[in-house]
Order: C-alpha cells, then structure tokens, then sequence
C-alpha cells in the first residue's frame, strides 16, 4: 500500500465507519484584532468523516457560517491526532432532497440529531469541509509511518 492509502486507513479508522467525530473547527472572525489583523476562532462540533470530508450540522445563522461565507478556507483538528487545512460549503437544508443520504446518516450516527436537529428550520443546513491538505500523526507507527503528510487533492502523502 502507498503512504496516501495508509493514511486514508487511519483516518477511516480514527473518524469513519459511521462514527461520531468532535472536532476543532477554526475560522477567520469577521471583526480584525486591534492592529486590523485577521483573528482566528474556532469552536468544538460534532461530525462525521466520509471519503475526506466532515459532515456538519448546523445552523445558518451561527458565527461559523456567517464567518465561512466570507472566506470559505477552514482547519479542523482532533483528538485523534490529525490536523488540516479544508473548504467549507453550505450544502443547504437539511430536509432538502438533495441532502437525504446526509440527513439519514446525521440520524444514525448523532444521537441528538432527533431531538436538537431542528430539521424543520430551514436554517438548519449540512456543512461540508471538504479537506486539502493537513498531518496525521501515529505514534504506534501502525503502518510504519510515524507522521503523514497529506495531499487530500492530489492523493499523496510524504
């Protein structure tokens, strides 16, 4: 197997096969700092990973989507020792048909979703980070590598 592929195996292992992910999603705030600087925020969300991307509910109106609809760029980390760089896309409704395959895995894999989902809000929307390019790190050197460094678009890793 190619260093990429091995990679891929830890982050399915780490965030896929239909499991709960809380990850670190950082922004860029819409207010600069007291020198004009941009400022970073970032807060904690509940995910799920799939093919190289994290699935998202949430709702329009927060912070972190009124944030991405000015720079789209993200970073998202985990306990499970990865960190990356990504896009973010407003998928739309939750409900919306487009979303159906989404949705159902938002029910089967966050516990919440039925209660606190807020489905009929049409506000409530799948976010989509899409990653690009990060680490992960393996300290038990699982398949040989103790870091990788990957390329999500161009299915490499060093």
């Amino acid at each position: 197997m190619s260093k990429y592929e091995n990679a891929m195996k830890l982050m399915e292992e780490r965030c896929g096969n239909g499991k709960e992910e809380v990850i670190a999603l950082g922004t860029i705030a819409l207010s600069p700092n007291a020198s004009g600087n941009p400022r970073p925020a970032v807060r904690m969300v509940c995910a799920y990973y799939e093919d190289g991307a994290f699935f998202i509910s949430t709702d329009a109106k927060k912070n972190k989507m009124l944030q991405i609809e000015k720079n789209t760029e993200v970073s998202v980390c985990g306990l499970g020792w990865y960190a990356f760089q990504g896009t973010a896309e407003n998928l739309g409704w939750v409900k919306d048909e487009k979303n159906a395959e989404i949705r159902a895995k938002f029910k089967s894999i966050f516990d919440w979703f039925d209660e606190v989902g807020d489905e009929d809000n049409k506000t409530s929307i799948v976010l989509r980070i899409t990653l690009t390019e990060g680490t992960i790190i393996d300290n038990e050197q699982k398949y040989g590598e103790s870091q990788y460094e990957v390329d999500f678009i161009n299915h490499t890793a060093k």
